[in-house]
């Protein structure tokens, strides 16, 4: 498998500093993609699709939120939340002019936030397994292993907890799943180890009861063509959200069997879905 090339930024907010870091692929000038990933995961969830995107000369960047993979950690937990997110990519996005968006779970509510934006330069959205509606229920399940700081022996025991806690992915080859595993890790100084997260991303949720979330007002303003992925088995994107999201000109809907939430977009009708729209 070829590696990305890998772009930093420092961007200075209020609080302090943060040094945002993404995995690039396909030529510098191509035109962009943005892909961000889930509130546990890595851009480099997506390194499967970059790389096919990249063979239709597009430039793709997939972003480590603050908080994962090489990105900065933030000094408060309370931190974690789509404001700031939005406040860290905005450089970014600002350079680039015109890009589309995939955005996964998380990544797609943080491309909701950056379509409410005046000027924003969106394109194209592909929403993978998220939507305007999220039942408590769901969230509660996410919040469940969020809780925990496990730690592991080997890059074995990290696969074995992935396909636990991700098994909505959907039916991933082996070499997929070990990849996902060597990207979600990082060494301890004991040398056990730990998922590539900060555990205070969990923060957020801890502070107050879980309520289901209506985000209607930000899809009615969204105004581009967007391809709305959904887990056939999905608790956090359901039928009935995600048909009456379709119901709106513009929106393809795409149903994804096999896969609960989210699904990995490395299966290639998933990904030759998403190049294809992005084509248009």
């Amino acid at each position: 498998m070829s590696e990305p090339r890998i772009g930093a930024l420092r961007v200075l907010l209020p609080f302090g500093p943060v040094e945002l870091r993404w995995a690039e692929w396909g030529p510098a000038d191509g035109a962009p993609v943005v892909c961000v990933h889930g509130l546990t995961r890595t851009g480099r969830d997506f390194d499967i699709l970059a790389r096919e995107l990249a063979e239709d000369g597009r430039r793709v960047i997939c972003p480590d939120i603050p908080g994962r993979g090489l990105s900065s950690w933030l000094p408060d937990g309370n931190l974690y939340a789509v404001p700031t997110y939005l406040a860290v990519l905005r450089p970014l996005l600002q350079e680039l002019g015109s890009y589309d968006w995939v955005g996964t779970s998380m990544g797609g509510l943080i491309g909701l936030g950056v379509a409410s934006v005046p000027g924003n330069g969106l394109r194209r959205m592909v929403l993978n397994d998220v939507g305007a509606a999220i039942p408590a229920a769901a969230l509660a399940g996410i919040g469940a292993y969020l809780g925990s700081e496990p730690e592991f022996a080997d890059v074995s025991a990290v696969e074995a907890h992935l396909r636990a806690i991700h098994a909505g992915f959907g039916a991933l080859s082996p070499a997929e799943w070990r990849h996902l595993a060597e990207t979600s890790a990082r060494a301890t100084p004991n040398g056990r180890l730990v998922l590539h997260y900060d555990p205070a991303i969990a923060t957020p949720m801890r502070g107050a009861p879980l309520a289901d979330v209506a985000l209607w007002p930000l899809w009615d303003r969204l105004n581009l063509p967007v391809l709305l992925l959904r887990g056939a088995e999905s608790l956090l994107l359901t039928a009935e959200t995600a048909e009456r999201m379709a119901a709106r000109p513009g929106v393809t809907l795409l149903t994804v069997p096999g896969c609960g939430h989210a699904p990995a977009l490395m299966d290639p009708a998933q990904t030759g879905a998403i190049r294809g729209f992005l084509r248009g």
